[in-house]
């Protein structure tokens, strides 16, 4: 292979990311001077034309995707489907699509945000006619790269509305204050908030309603790092619980709460006498584990579901309401006394 030839093959592999690091700018701003289309001033301009010239990028790939012929395909980015929550908002996008002859294209992004914004590109260059984002790597910003290109979006548990961008927010803090404020009249344990690294926006929204209420109730509170893992709670819970204590814990999901009441139950403590403990997101789960687990509890089922029938409204330019929220529900299970 000659020189020049390496040189074209390198070229080809550069990504509007790149461009967009190079430059000291937004994904979005890219776009916007590759379509000529919204407010960038001269130089920013400039500046984005001569590093796309520089690196050698090539957008005709995004141009030829984007004719105007329907694919009838649906792109949908997660972090992970392992989750339980999230295969269930699957489910209920995939049964919407098959009723309206849509096939789902999965595209993951590995808690990533490099992976996340390597996928938005591919994702524009398949082609899809629509795009559900859940992926907490991707902002408003770089949403505006799939508006910039006249791909309708649905972005769930983010608020952002554009002329093709509708959203699905989710409720949890009112919900959340409100727990807690009872158990400050009713109960009588000190409250610990278990903090998991990169788990997004959601669970960063309802710690930050924790510390909140706790600090203008002039009450004491613990935040203990946990890791994203069943086992790996299980043991510093049963080193935690050898020290005899009574806490209520607020976990991230239903299989951290396990590993915490499995802990409690294995160290000799009395759920919820000693211990009590409540899931942010509640699955079937919930009520499968014994002793049952209370949990604010959304289904995502419906979620799925109404992401989906928002985004074929938006494809078909109908969509009125572009925004939709979800109020999490407390349901009381054997984990707490209240």
């Amino acid at each position: 292979m000659k020189g020049g030839e390496i040189m074209e093959n390198l070229k080809e592999r550069v990504t509007i990311y790149e461009v967009a690091k190079a430059s000291g700018v937004s994904l979005a701003t890219v776009s916007r001077v590759m379509n000529n289309s919204g407010t960038v001033s001269e130089e920013t301009k400039r500046k984005v034309l001569s590093i796309i010239k520089k690196l050698g990028y090539k957008p005709s790939g995004l141009a030829q995707a984007l004719a105007t012929n329907k694919t009838t395909n649906i792109g949908v980015i997660i972090p992970s489907a392992n989750y339980v929550y999230i295969a269930n908002m699957l489910n209920g996008i995939t049964e919407v699509c098959k009723k309206n002859g849509f096939t789902v294209i999965l595209y993951t992004t590995s808690h990533s945000r490099e992976d996340a914004l390597n996928c938005l590109e591919r994702v524009i260059k398949s082609h899809v006619d629509g795009v559900i984002v859940f992926d907490d790597e991707l902002d408003g910003e770089d949403l505006e790269v799939f508006n910039s290109y006249s791909v309708p979006v649905i972005d769930v548990n983010n608020r952002i509305v554009a002329s093709k961008i509708g959203c699905i927010p989710f409720g949890y803090e009112h919900l959340m204050k409100r727990i807690i404020e009872e158990n400050f009249v009713k109960g009588d344990k000190k409250m610990t908030f278990l903090h998991v690294h990169n788990a997004g926006r959601l669970l960063s929204r309802v710690e930050n309603q924790f510390i909140k209420v706790h600090l203008e109730n002039d009450r004491e509170y613990n935040i203990m790092n946990c890791d994203d893992s069943y086992q790996r709670t299980y043991q510093d819970f049963m080193e935690r619980f050898k020290q005899k204590r009574k806490e209520y814990i607020i976990a991230y999901r239903d299989s951290i709460a396990a590993a915490v009441l499995n802990a409690a139950t294995d160290s000799g403590l009395r759920v919820p006498e000693d211990i009590e403990v409540l899931s942010i997101i509640g699955t079937k789960y919930s009520s499968i584990l014994r002793p049952q687990i209370s949990n604010l509890h959304i289904n995502f089922q419906e979620v799925g579901k109404r992401a989906m029938y928002m985004l074929i409204d938006l494809i078909n330019g109908t969509l009125i309401e572009k925004e939709y929220k979800f109020e999490s529900e407390y349901i009381k299970k054997d984990s707490t006394f209240f």
